[in-house]
């Protein structure tokens, strides 16, 4: 079969679906990327691995009704070149748009994943209940004819269903994008105790917390690495440049930017945090930190907390609470036993639980592909 992956992000199709899309290919189909990124950039690496790219236009982040239209236009208009089987769409823009698209030429096999529904469902201010209700209904037309709806957190499946946006559809539960435990192996702790937040510089994934909670622990324990690496978004709410300079100038933390590979960094790093306030989805950074085998600390969030036994492979903490926070760090510095033993408890959960071909055979075999 042709199977579409249609994803508003070209670099999020690496990062969430590389596996996916491989393990597609190598059961017999023909796969389609599809992302926002230039042809020209992209073309030869996905045709090397055996994949098509495709661009179409959408930008992730802007609010332009005019430019949406010219998304779902861009997505038909490419959709009708490939003639498609089968469609999985990930990221809301694409999730609606894709949707659409595919239903307007009569392609109703579309299996779309909420991996997380963000700021929109819970912040309250009225730009943002204005912006709800338009994507709520955009969801409920969009999605109507999906066989089936695939969710990494009962939180978000909730959601969905107390608005009326899934009905009759089937909905199936996936322990988040998986992580490759063969890729992201158990590495041995640092000489130098030290901690790592990888995420988007954007202020719900609970960046400045992180910075925060660095700055006092450090005050206390000067040779303890505070490490960070993401890059700056396009998100209303990320960081700027110049809101990391007092704590990179200082010595506080460590930033790295953005990276293809965390693998050299998780190495680094002893303790992972990322305290998120974000809906996710099921974060991927904390499966790959688990898969490496170190602890987390991470918030009791929606999506965060699907990770985290709390006192098993690491802590949850509350949201938005740096004491908390530091609480945590400080257990750990102070304890090497926990880290460790903390840590081997995550990995057994990536191994038992996480594992990305788990994920994948259930994808496929709710598409119809196996």
């Amino acid at each position: 079969m042709k199977v579409a992956i249609i994803s508003s992000h070209t670099p999020a199709l690496l990062r969430f679906r590389m596996d996916m899309m491989l393990f597609f290919k190598s059961i017999g189909h023909e796969v389609y990327a599809l992302g926002n990124e230039n042809e020209e950039k992209w073309e030869k690496f996905f045709a090397e691995i055996g994949i098509k790219y495709l661009q179409i236009k959408v930008n992730r982040n802007e609010v332009n009704p005019f430019n949406d239209i010219k998304t779902i236009f861009s997505i038909k208009k490419t959709l009708t070149k490939i003639k498609p089987d089968k469609i999985f769409l990930f990221q809301a823009k694409t999730v609606i748009y894709g949707s659409i698209a595919a239903n307007s030429i009569g392609v109703t096999e579309v299996y779309p994943i909420i991996a997380g529904i963000g700021s929109v469902f819970t912040n309250n201010d009225i730009k943002t209940r204005i912006i709800r209700k338009t994507v709520i209904a955009e969801y409920r037309y969009a999605l109507r004819k999906s066989p089936a709806v695939f969710f990494q957190n009962t939180d978000d499946k909730a959601v969905f269903q107390k608005y009326g946006i899934i009905k009759n559809q089937k909905t199936v539960l996936l322990h988040g994008s998986g992580v490759n435990t063969e890729r992201f192996p158990v590495q041995p702790f640092p000489k130098q105790f030290a901690f790592l937040c990888v995420s988007r510089l954007i202020r719900d994934k609970g960046i400045y917390e992180y910075l925060e909670a660095c700055k006092k622990i450090k005050e206390k324990y000067p040779s303890v690495r505070c490490m960070l690496v993401g890059e700056f978004d396009s998100n209303p709410t990320a960081l700027k440049p110049g809101d990391l300079k007092s704590f990179t100038d200082n010595g506080i933390i460590e930033y790295f930017g953005e990276q293809e590979d965390v693998r050299p960094y998780l190495a680094q790093c002893s303790v992972f945090i990322l305290p998120s306030y974000y809906r996710e989805g099921t974060p991927k950074a904390v499966l790959e930190a688990m898969s490496t085998g170190r602890p987390v600390i991470t918030t009791d969030s929606v999506g965060c907390r699907e990770t985290v036994r709390d006192g098993e492979n690491g802590f949850l903490v509350p949201v938005k609470d740096v004491d908390a926070i530091c609480k945590c760090m400080e257990q750990f510095i102070n304890n090497k036993h926990l880290t460790e033993t903390m840590g081997a408890k995550g990995r057994q959960m990536a191994e038992n639980i996480f594992d990305v071909r788990d994920v994948n055979k259930c994808i496929a075999e709710t598409m119809g592909l196996r």
